[in-house]
């Protein structure tokens, strides 16, 4: 596996190796042992999650003010523009962003540590995402940062829509950065 640090420089980029010929792929979709060593990350994830979207579906941005969730995404089918914005008090990057597209031609997965919130939107006609957590869903704790706050100007490849991207009643009511809670991280999360 590759691992290449993204402009944040806790969120990594992962390409597993993936082995294929005439008749498909074959890849390993997770290896602990792998994982920790290729990313000096060793976390238990305790969750899978699978999320199906149509195209133009913006999810996000989401993190938790208690027990913060790591999380390892991966597309499984289409294409997505992922976000993840770093909400952590204390670090130098707080309120920064980074996207990049992941698809499942690729089969690159993003993992995104404790202390950042996230979102996706789909650019492709549907996609299904799966992101593994490393603390389970807590909907009390659930935080919602506004996808489209001027203070943080996330650059969506909204162009690249035929519509305006299409929110639940939950991400469209999204806080503004300037009243989302920041959260205090152990780096052993």
């Amino acid at each position: 596996m590759k691992v290449t640090p993204t402009a944040l420089p806790e969120v990594l980029l992962i390409q597993p190796v993936v082995h294929a010929d005439a008749r498909g792929f074959f890849t390993e979709r997770f290896n602990q042992r792998d994982f920790a060593r290729a990313t000096g990350q060793n976390v238990q994830f305790v969750q899978d999650n699978h999320s199906h979207s149509a195209h133009a579906v913006l999810r996000g941005l989401h993190y938790q003010s208690t027990e913060p969730q790591g999380k390892l995404v991966q597309v499984q089918s289409g294409r997505v523009f992922d976000v993840a914005v770093d909400v952590r008090a204390n670090s130098p990057t707080l309120g920064q962003w980074v996207g990049l597209e992941l698809s499942s031609a690729h089969h690159q997965q993003l993992w995104i540590p404790a202390g950042f919130a996230h979102g996706f939107l789909v650019l492709s006609e549907q996609a299904d995402v799966l992101y593994k957590t490393t603390t389970y869903y807590q909907p009390q704790a659930e935080q919602v940062l506004a996808w489209n706050d001027p203070s943080l100007a996330i650059d969506w490849p909204l162009a690249a829509l035929h519509s305006a991207p299409l929110l639940s009643a939950r991400d469209a009511l999204g806080k503004a950065w300037s009243d989302a809670p920041r959260l205090v991280v152990s780096s052993a999360v």
